[in-house]
């Protein structure tokens, strides 16, 4: 199998798993989990060979962080065999925020030394592994954003940096503005949201080497539950991949088909259950050859290719 186990990011050595755990909906079930089964998934996860561990300071209106901190206290693990990844910039109208008066984004470096103050706390961690910032901001002054994530780096709480939902030309500022490079581009990409094959995003990812983490790539769960064409093509068509390749789940069809991509996509898995994500993480083990790879692909767009 030729998929790489893990993703290098950087000169300095810095990796991550060839598969992330996504921590945002680790509060949207009938009840908040303690800290015993939130080391109970990060176990899980390790066991699957998810090491990397993606978070948001706004996952469940603020308060995921501080859940999944609780539990990587109770874990007791090694600090170093893991990376946590979190975000900021987003701004929401929340209780937990009351002197936002509107949804709006903040750039700005005192927002991001405070959003990374916040999160180490939160996560009861010395350092984040990867920030990213969680979506471009129309106001964003790049010279004063590039300060405040140097700042970061330089105190020895950021080991790197990256960005999420920019465009190519949004990513080539800030990293204009940059002593050290950004080390990925966190965008949505999916068998059924494949606009990111076409609108540069993956050719700017290859052309400068970095890996792109990918968000919602089963189309969070439309994938199994939409009853659209498009949805009912796709899933036909990953049915016939997963009989001619052993009878996979579909899901590890669909994973095996981003991981076939030559930018090196990191998928970011939204599932909380161990057999889901076990299913999901066989797609390390599978190699679409490049007829199957376009036939999904024709089954999404609903045409050949020209």
């Amino acid at each position: 199998m030729s998929c790489e186990k893990r993703i290098i990011l950087n000169a300095e050595g810095l990796s991550l798993s060839r598969l992330v755990l996504g921590a945002w909906r680790l509060l949207s079930g009938p009840e908040k989990p303690d800290a015993t089964s939130v080391a109970r998934l990060i176990n899980d996860a390790i066991d699957l060979g998810m090491t990397s561990f993606d978070h948001a300071d706004i996952y469940g209106d603020y308060g995921v962080e501080e859940v999944f901190g609780a539990g990587l206290k109770h874990w007791g693990g090694k600090r170093e065999a893991i990376e946590l990844i979190t975000k900021c910039d987003i701004m929401l109208k929340s209780d937990a925020r009351p002197d936002n008066r509107i949804k709006h984004y903040d750039t700005s470096a005192a927002h991001i030394k405070a959003s990374v103050d916040r999160s180490l706390k939160n996560l009861h961690t010395d350092y984040i592994d990867v920030l990213l910032i969680h979506r471009p901001d129309p106001l964003m002054d790049a010279d004063e954003t590039a300060r405040g994530l140097e700042g970061v780096v330089n105190a020895g709480k950021v080991r790197a940096v990256g960005v999420s939902n920019f465009s190519p030309s949004q990513f080539d500022l800030l990293a204009s503005r940059l002593p050290f490079p950004l080390v990925t581009n966190q965008i949505e990409v999916s068998v059924v949201n494949t606009h990111s094959l076409f609108d540069g995003s993956l050719d700017h990812a290859q052309r400068l080497r970095y890996a792109p983490m990918i968000w919602s790539p089963l189309s969070g769960g439309r994938l199994f539950t939409g009853d659209g064409p498009q949805e009912k093509r796709v899933r036909e068509a990953l049915k016939a991949v997963a009989d001619e390749t052993g009878g996979a789940d579909i899901s590890a069809i669909a994973i095996a088909w981003l991981l076939r991509h030559p930018v090196r996509p990191i998928p970011v898995l939204g599932s909380l259950k161990r057999e889901r994500l076990a299913a999901m993480a066989a797609a390390l083990a599978l190699e679409l050859d490049r007829q199957q790879w376009f036939a999904i692909l024709k089954a999404s767009t609903g045409q050949d290719v020209p």
